[in-house]
């Protein structure tokens, strides 16, 4: 699985078009969004679902589109992994499950399909072998009930060529996914992972601390120790969402965080909240990477419970 920073062919996007995902932001959300795609598009082409001529209910392709890897020629593939045996709203977003197969008519590539559940949100590849992970989205109750931890950890290695695993505690509040990873820790060169941290009286304070253990506890596939960076936690973000079938009407907060930026051949698209924080997770990751960062205005976006890394999925190079 190669690292988001390795030079891309596309991203591929899914427009924000459920009513029930953005209730009154819709147009806000698109708005947000049609911003992101003029500005990516100076740098990487950009592609949309609608390219594929599927349906589907909500905009999150990172969990539902395929997971690409490249063999050592340079060749490009992917793993197709199941999203839908979730309890709660997961179980309705059943179109998203045929997004895979025409993922593979379209671009005419080797394909695996696994019975196993896997968000692309709860990984992320330092592109050398380790893999970053969510134990807490991954092992849940609600999906893989028939795996151990080891089992699991085995599927990942043989599929993505991964021989090096960190397995996180837990993701931030506001999630209904059971913690993805790109929310809370990322990888920002092979040796380095950008972490959130927050004040003791943040809402995700203890989550954030026993992430923080474990990476400083981690090696890389050599067996060295990571150079660590702290990403700022945002001022908690809050919505009315109304009442549906699954949950009754409540003021809840959202998961916004610096984290869920997004790779494109050499610039870094950053979340931006509207508040102090924008500024500095923008600075701490162009230091980090020599790369620019761009803000991207996500305050509608992340009503949707997700952001940039959420809503788009990245296509490498292949090698000629």
């Amino acid at each position: 699985m190669p690292a988001e920073w390795a030079p891309l062919d596309a991203v591929w996007l899914a427009r924000p078009n459920n009513d029930a995902t953005w209730p009154g932001c819709l147009q806000a959300a698109q708005a947000e969004w049609d911003a992101w795609r003029a500005a990516m598009e100076s740098v990487v082409r950009v592609r949309t679902i609608d390219e594929l001529h599927v349906a589907n209910n909500d905009s999150w392709i990172r969990d539902f589109g395929p997971v690409f890897v490249k063999n050592k020629s340079g060749q490009v593939a992917a793993h197709s992994f199941v999203l839908n045996n979730c309890v709660g709203k997961d179980e309705v977003r059943l179109r998203e499950d045929t997004v895979p197969d025409a993922f593979q008519k379209e671009l005419g590539l080797s394909m695996w399909c696994h019975q196993f559940v896997l968000h692309g949100s709860s990984i992320d590849s330092n592109g050398a072998g380790t893999l970053l992970a969510s134990r807490q989205c991954l092992e849940n109750k609600n999906r893989n009930l028939e795996l151990n931890s080891g089992a699991i950890e085995q599927v990942l290695r043989e599929s993505l060529g991964i021989t090096n695993i960190i397995c996180l505690p837990g993701g931030i509040e506001g999630e209904q996914t059971n913690g993805h990873v790109d929310n809370v820790t990322r990888f920002v060169r092979r040796d380095a992972i950008a972490a959130v941290r927050a004040a003791e009286d943040h809402p995700d304070y203890a989550t954030l601390e026993a992430n923080w253990k474990v990476l400083q506890q981690a090696r890389d596939e050599k067996c060295q120790k990571f150079e660590l960076l702290e990403l700022p936690t945002p001022k908690p973000l809050h919505y009315e969402f109304p009442a549906d079938q699954f949950s009754p009407s409540a003021r809840r907060m959202l998961p916004a965080s610096h984290a869920n930026f997004l790779f494109a051949n050499g610039v870094i698209f950053v979340p931006a909240f509207g508040g102090p924080s924008d500024d500095v997770a923008c600075r701490m990751l162009e230091n980090a990477t020599g790369l620019r960062a761009q803000p991207i205005m996500a305050k509608a976006l992340v009503v949707g419970l997700g952001a940039l890394h959420s809503f788009s999925c990245q296509q490498p190079q292949a090698q000629l």
